[in-house]
């Protein structure tokens, strides 16, 4: 099953996922269906096949799951018009450009690239694009083709990938804490210092530490979607990818690992650290961290996106946390209206001048 497609039993309609009501609903007759109704539904086929013309100099072939991909596109099977269209060999879920109809390419989901879990979308496109419009509306030099109706129109609900962390260790912090206290008699001021000999030890869980697992994903724009409400995390199925796009991780654990640990014992050593309280002023002297047990998890995160690329051909990033509404982004400005506000402020600044000089 490498391509499918998800159709409503009423009226043969797509299926997509809806954030509002946490349901697959048609887009023709307005049916929904609960995931145990999706899962008990045959989904149309497509197929998937190498595109060899595809490759450049500078690409070769690779080996994945015992089949051979070209490092550029991949070409795939439309099941419900029959169109072939070309992606990128990340692309997990997508939209047929000539029927417009959401697919998932299931192939590219399975093995060691099957995701534990997922964070469904709970930010409707309306919400989104909502969103998006009163955030602009707040910034005077955005230029006008960044918040244009067809630029609005583009922007994409898209899973991106993320490996998550979770970690029980022991921990065991030295430290010295010191109590100062100042006081005067007569005309002479007196200081005495306490020190104490200071100790903590005990288990430590850390849930949930969450590194970008896509390198063609913003750095900055991944970091900044979190946090997310992991109590919402759901077992992953692939129907909550129809109707928005999907990446596929390309960077594997063994690559964050080094990163994701560290982080863990900065998180431990602040946790020790914050227990130790009731001195003027505290130095730790030597930590202490020993994990007992890791857990690592595929995790696919709803985001809300839309890139602008400016004259100067740079590209901007304007995001939305698909669960929490969380809004982050570099937006372009507009420097002929900075001149132009410039340039009134100036003569207003002369004018006020004038007048002030002719009543004097």
């Amino acid at each position: 099953m490498a391509i499918i497609s998800y159709k409503c039993p009423n009226c043969d309609g797509e299926l997509i996922f809806e954030p509002s009501t946490q349901k697959y609903k048609c887009e023709y007759c307005g049916s929904l269906f609960s995931q145990e109704e999706l899962d008990a539904m045959k989904p149309a086929e497509g197929s998937e096949r190498i595109d060899d013309g595809a490759q450049t100099a500078e690409e070769s072939p690779r080996e994945e799951n015992g089949e051979t991909a070209a490092a550029g596109a991949v070409i795939y099977s439309c099941p419900s018009c029959g169109a072939q269209i070309v992606t990128d060999d990340t692309t997990a879920a997508t939209f047929c450009y000539y029927c417009h109809n959401p697919v998932v390419l299931g192939g590219r989901l399975e093995g060691k690239y099957l995701p534990d879990k997922i964070i469904p979308f709970a930010v409707t496109r309306e919400a989104a694009e909502k969103g998006f419009g009163e955030y602009i509306s707040k910034k005077k030099f955005v230029p006008k083709a960044f918040f244009s109706k067809k630029q609005i129109e583009s922007m994409t609900g898209v899973y991106f990938p993320y490996w998550i962390y979770d970690t029980k260790l022991e921990g065991s912090m030295q430290a010295e804490g010191r109590n100062i206290r100042v006081w005067r008699s007569g005309d002479t001021e007196f200081t005495e210092t306490k020190f104490y000999h200071v100790q903590r030890e005990g288990e430590v869980e850390l849930s949930n530490l969450s590194e970008n697992a896509l390198k063609k994903a913003n750095a900055k724009l991944a970091k900044n979607m979190l946090p997310y409400d992991f109590s919402k995390m759901k077992e992953f199925k692939t129907g909550y990818l129809s109707g928005f796009l999907a990446e596929r991780r390309d960077i594997e654990k063994q690559e964050v690992e080094g990163k994701m640990q560290q982080e863990m014992r900065e998180n431990a050593e602040r946790l020790l650290r914050e227990t130790i309280k009731g001195y003027n002023s505290v130095s730790v002297r030597n930590t202490r961290i020993v994990p007992k047990k890791e857990n690592w998890s595929y995790v696919l995160f709803p985001v809300w996106t839309l890139t602008y690329k400016a004259k100067g051909g740079q590209i901007y990033y304007y995001s939305m946390n698909g669960q929490t509404g969380k809004v982050s982004g570099e937006l372009p400005i507009d420097y002929a209206k900075v001149t132009v506000v410039s340039a009134v402020c100036a003569a207003a600044a002369l004018v006020l001048a004038l007048i002030g000089g002719f009543f004097l």
